[in-house]
């Protein structure tokens, strides 16, 4: 999930000259809170199960909502008064943020949702993996790019993810889903893993903690890891800003701190018009949720904290020369938060929105799940967010679509939909050619109409690791135990806790390979283009 994008766009004209697509049509957060884990411990990952469906009808332009998700952020609790965040940095012009700039320091987070930056809309969501390791200055979404911010590949230095696992492509534009998801549960967890040792500082160079933030996937078709977050992605940022407050205090040392979740709705276009006798009105696409047959969209369940009892001390035990473990998360090390709500507030051009609190709440049911129920008489049909808007003054205030003059011409008028976007594309120098892939490339075409061109490289070798000046022994350790780990661990294994309730969606079967004869273990399947498919 994106915490911050600019929503400056343009006013387009429609075909109906009285109405104007606009930006900032919708604003807000439909959050619950969990409870804090106790004891501390448990701040070495965070899961749930999540619904997906789809939010929008068909693709829209300058869309962006997510889905239900979280963020982890290094707890910096003992930090009162000084800045985590650099002269320099983007966060730092966050003046709100201050003292500390804790909050936006680093984050993991990403998740299920519509991205104004998609290049490949297909109607259902996506997942993306995301992190802002340097106060927002740049975001790490995939293996190779940022998190829709730019076609072109990040730079070498500022790679930040190691594909790990050898069965699933992992495209820049994110992960699609076989078919429409209809509610069904996308489950994920980012766990911390000692894959490398710590290494202390030397010289007056920053020390790196050896927690490697990985994130493991539950659907119908896949489970397991996907990929993780170098240690080294959290700790440079001492290095680069010639700052030693700021060793040890990222995410490759110090325990997540983990709340609650929210959909953040932040990109919602509006078309806007005005009636005869001068008031404006306003129109939303139609944002659907699926609603169960006790009038519920249930939208979050089986909020979980890790301490290291869950997975952390048998791999590390493993990675020394002990057995393999099942990679199932030990009960024993899972904490089930128990979950808070209240009513979300919204905005539209910056106005308060009056009305939608009569339409439809949040609420926590009595099983723990989170989602939101639909009131009798309420301004939209049940397992719908009201649509239409009345400009009062200082405020909007929602009103059905019978109370929408007909000279508007609203209610008939239709947003523009997304075309598809420009290639993503890599380098053909640096880390991605050197020492490069062991295979041709490949191609696949997925279910969002899109290309993605893969290639087989060794795990070490793949563009990520190349701008650290690694030992030939260390890095030679880390192949041969995930060699290991492909032999290990198969997609087909719980390795979550399986949702209580509902049932897996299923990823696009397309971006399951299978890895060719030679390459069964040790190599890893890399992205290096997507584009739209002839």
């Amino acid at each position: 999930m994106l915490l911050f994008l600019p929503t400056a766009l343009a006013f387009v004209l429609l075909q109906t000259p009285n109405i104007e697509q606009q930006s900032n049509g919708l604003h807000g957060y439909i959050s619950y809170d969990a409870e804090p884990a106790k004891p501390a411990e448990f701040g070495v990952g965070m899961g749930f199960y999540s619904a997906a469906w789809s939010l929008i009808d068909e693709p829209l332009a300058d869309f962006q909502i997510g889905l239900a998700s979280g963020w982890i952020l290094p707890d910096n609790s003992d930090d009162k008064d000084r800045p985590l965040a650099p002269e320099g940095t983007l966060a730092r012009t966050w003046k709100e943020r201050g003292p500390t700039w804790d909050s936006v320091f680093q984050t993991v987070e990403g998740g299920l949702g519509y991205w104004a930056g998609n290049r490949f809309r297909y109607g259902p969501p996506k997942f993306s993996m995301n992190a802002t390791p340097q106060c927002y200055d740049y975001e790490v979404g995939s293996p190779g790019w940022s998190f829709f911010y730019d076609t072109q590949a990040l730079p070498d230095d500022r790679l930040g993810i190691a594909q790990l696992s050898n069965r699933l492509l992992i495209p820049p534009d994110a992960l699609p889903f076989a078919a429409d998801p209809k509610g069904k549960f996308l489950g994920y967890a980012y766990l911390a893993l000692p894959f490398t040792d710590p290494v202390p500082s030397v010289d007056g160079k920053a020390p790196i903690g050896e927690q490697a933030w990985t994130c493991f996937l539950a659907t119908k078709n896949f489970k397991g890891p996907i990929a993780y977050y170098l240690p080294e992605t959290w700790s440079k940022i001492g290095d680069l800003f010639h700052d030693a407050y700021l060793f040890g205090r990222g995410l490759d040392a110090r325990a997540g701190r983990m709340g609650g979740g929210a959909m953040e709705i932040n990109t919602v276009p509006q078309l806007v018009a005005t009636a005869k006798d001068g008031t404006r009105y306003s129109k939303l696409p139609r944002l659907s949720f699926p609603v169960d047959a006790k009038g519920r969209a249930v939208l979050v369940q089986d909020v979980t904290y890790y301490s290291r009892r869950a997975l952390y001390d048998d791999f590390l035990a493993w990675r020394r020369g002990g057995p393999a473990p099942t990679g199932r998360f030990k009960t024993e090390g899972a904490f089930v938060a128990k979950l808070r709500t209240h009513t979300p507030g919204f905005d539209q051009d910056g106005q308060p929105i009056e009305g939608v609190a009569s339409t439809f709440d949040t609420q926590v049911f009595a099983d723990n799940t989170w989602g939101l129920v639909w009131k009798p008489g309420g301004l939209a049909p049940r397992g719908e967010f009201p649509r239409y808007y009345r400009h009062d003054g200082e405020k909007r205030v929602a009103i059905a679509e019978k109370d929408v003059p007909r000279e508007t011409g609203l209610r008939e008028a239709q947003f523009r939909r997304a075309p598809a976007g420009e290639p993503f594309t890599s380098p053909s120098a640096g880390a991605w050619t050197s020492p490069g892939p062991k295979s041709s490339s490949l191609h696949v075409d997925l279910v969002d109409g899109s290309r993605v061109h893969y290639a087989w490289y060794r795990f070490v070798d793949q563009p990520t690791f190349q701008q650290y000046a690694w030992s030939a022994e260390k890095k030679a350790a880390l192949q041969a135990f995930v060699e290991e780990l492909h032999r290990a661990w198969p997609i087909d294994r719980e390795y979550m806790a399986p949702p209580t309730t509902g049932e897996l969606v299923a990823l696009d079967p397309v971006l399951l390979v299978t890895p060719p004869k030679g390459f069964e273990v040790g190599y890893v399947p890399i992205v290096t283009r997507q584009e739209k498919a002839k």
